[in-house]
């Protein structure tokens, strides 16, 4: 199947975190591709071929408990045991699972303020986090704090658009990286957001921001050239703003449509659904986000028939509450 023919067969659905739990949302396809309400864990796509579950996060903000019981708005929700506990029941019931963030891990509670980030790169570890990219928060002890607490993290960094090559930095991030499920490439690359008025100069020292637009179609052609099927930015840039000219997920969707998924970070957007844009004959982009806080995971679910093409896809969000409860997490195991 070609890539500009993805979207007439396109299947969309969304589950909530449990089965028998009403989902976020629910869209069924022509081909009747849809998720069925009582589905939870196990594969949203049931077809010949490699299947794919993307799995991914951003803005936790070092969010290791859930938020307190005080009456506010988020009282109870998150919480990084309960985080690793739904992880690990994915990976249970689906071949390929590949784990991401989308940037802004580091900032946000004492934990924060003590540990200096080594605690949330420990869990993120812990719970077999695949690759991140970088949010401006990740700079908030300066860049050699950042490299301190790169022994903690088990996991790939990538950042197409900051150029790390005079930074401590170097050799620790690099533009993209690649991985294979069942024969099938998948790149990921990141991209970061301008430094301007969020990051002082002295924290990103020698760090240099370039165009993210030009970064992405860089990188997607070398990703394409390298075979790629799949083709994901972790943005963080953020959703999008009032102002068309500042690089947003939508704009970036709108200038690169080489990329298949942006799964999106910085304004801390709730999406009840991703949002799809058809881009004529290069296929399509799927973009993303899953609020802040450890609030919610985000799946979507990639199908690749025999000839290595993408052929249907469904996507999901789960709501991490105190259903998670009452299980040993691979976080303390």
């Amino acid at each position: 199947m070609k890539r500009r023919d993805f979207m007439r067969v396109l299947g969309l659905g969304g589950v909530a975190g449990l089965a028998g739990v009403e989902p976020l949302w629910a869209r069924t396809a022509p081909r009747g591709r849809g998720v069925g309400r009582d589905l939870s864990y196990g594969p949203l796509l049931h077809e010949d071929g490699v299947s794919l579950v993307v799995l991914h996060t951003n803005d936790t903000h070092s969010r290791m408990d859930p938020f307190p019981m005080d009456g506010g708005r988020f009282e109870g929700l998150g919480g990084a045991a309960r985080r690793a506990t739904l992880i690990r029941r994915v990976r249970g019931a689906n071949e390929h699972v590949l784990l991401l963030d989308s940037g802004d891990i580091f900032q946000g509670t004492p934990y924060f303020n003590f540990f200096g980030g080594e605690l949330e790169f420990r869990a993120m570890t812990a719970m077999g986090y695949d690759v991140a990219t970088l949010g401006n928060h990740d700079f908030d002890n300066g860049v050699d704090g950042l490299v301190a607490m790169l022994p903690e993290a088990g996991f790939e960094f990538v950042s197409a658009n900051y150029d790390v090559s005079g930074s401590p930095l170097a050799g620790h991030v690099e533009p993209y990286t690649i991985r294979e499920f069942g024969g099938v490439k998948v790149g990921i690359f990141g991209l970061g957001i301008a430094f301007d008025k969020l990051v002082l100069a002295s924290l990103h020292e020698g760090v240099v921001y370039t165009d993210p637009i030009a970064a992405a179609r860089t990188t997607c052609r070398e990703l394409r050239d390298q075979e790629c099927s799949l083709v994901i930015c972790l943005s963080h840039l953020g959703y999008r703003y009032g102002d068309p000219a500042r690089p947003s997920d939508q704009t970036l969707a709108e200038a690169v449509p080489d990329i298949d998924l942006i799964l999106g970070g910085h304004t801390h957007t709730f999406l009840d659904e991703p949002h799809l844009l058809e881009q004529g004959r290069y296929g399509f982009t799927l973009v993303n986000q899953v609020g802040w806080g450890g609030m919610r995971l985000g799946r979507i679910d990639v199908n690749f028939d025999s000839a290595g093409q993408t052929s249907s896809s469904a996507a999901a969000s789960y709501d991490i509450d105190n259903r998670l409860d009452g299980e040993q997490s691979d976080l303390y195991a």
